[in-house]
């Protein structure tokens, strides 16, 4: 088999859910998914919501040349289904491997509205997920109205410090239901996370959009583990996404003490740290 291209990009975790308060806003961390185009079909293990399928598409729907016979290869660090944008991560690496394979030069923008729509056509997001887009596409976090289009949608952006660590908590298979009706009515939490996000300060952001998740969903141990980690060092803290993974962000000189205090709660714990760069996209063959 051929490579026709490859796209990369990054997991993220939320610092503002979207059902909240209409907005959202999440930033990427340094856990990367690459998707390579092959030129001939490939089975891919995990894809249950035919986000590939949607991908090409998506892609066809906009008039793109695409191979008459070819395949995906997915290789990934994010973990499914835990609130950490794994189908935002594969929706944009894949959209980059054809970007580059067909030299089509789409911009950021045009990209993360494709991936939006790709997922929107699968049912793996709720709401639209833009802003997880541009966070596994670009570093830094960006608050955004997912009703725009990716050009006109971001309405505040900055970084966090690069000397940070992160700390990402799994608790096995998501088992609450996401109903946006609950996730309203903490509306005066989720507005509170924007305000702090407008003060210039999104890890607080983060803490307060994790306590109103966790009320939305019912989930009483996350706001008991939240407090522990912020009580032995963590400087923020909450679910990530509808959950069920948890994040705590913390110096990078406390992380050892962190992770060894709170790894009982847990089946597994990834640490990582906020993306400081955007993840090069590589060249490989056109086809003719």
């Amino acid at each position: 088999m051929t490579i026709l291209g490859v796209g990369n990009s990054n997991g993220a975790i939320s610092i503002l859910h979207a059902l909240g308060a209409g907005k959202g806003c999440s930033v990427g961390i340094d856990i990367r998914t690459t998707v390579t185009l092959l030129d001939a079909e490939i089975d891919v293990d995990g894809d249950e919501h035919g986000l590939l399928d949607a991908v090409a598409t998506c892609w066809r729907s906009q008039g793109l040349p695409i191979p008459s016979s070819y395949g995906w290869l997915v290789d990934s660090e994010v973990p499914i289904g835990q609130g950490l944008k794994s189908s935002s991560s594969v929706a944009c690496a894949a959209l980059r491997a054809l970007n580059t394979a067909s030299w089509a030069g789409l911009s950021d923008y045009e990209i993360a509205d494709l991936a939006v729509a790709a997922q929107r056509n699968a049912n793996c997001t709720v709401t639209g997920s833009l802003d997880d887009v541009w966070a596994s596409l670009r570093p830094g976090w960006k608050l955004v109205d997912p009703m725009l289009s990716a050009s006109e949608s971001v309405l505040l952006e900055g970084e966090l410090e690069h000397n940070l660590s992160v700390l990402i908590g799994l608790r096995g298979n998501r088992s609450s239901k996401i109903v946006p009706e609950l996730f309203r009515e903490q509306g005066q939490f989720f507005e509170r996370a924007v305000a702090s996000l407008t003060n210039g300060s999104p890890l607080e952001a983060l803490s307060v959009n994790g306590m109103a998740v966790a009320a939305a969903t019912d989930d009483h141990e996350a706001l008991r583990i939240s407090n522990l980690g912020i009580a032995i060092g963590a400087i923020a803290a909450g679910i990530t996404g509808s959950g069920p993974a948890m994040t705590f962000v913390c110096f990078s000189q406390d992380l050892e003490s962190i992770q060894s205090n709170l790894s009982d709660y847990f089946t597994e714990v990834i640490t990582s740290n906020f993306s400081s760069a955007e993840v090069v996209t590589e060249e490989a063959h056109r086809w003719e």
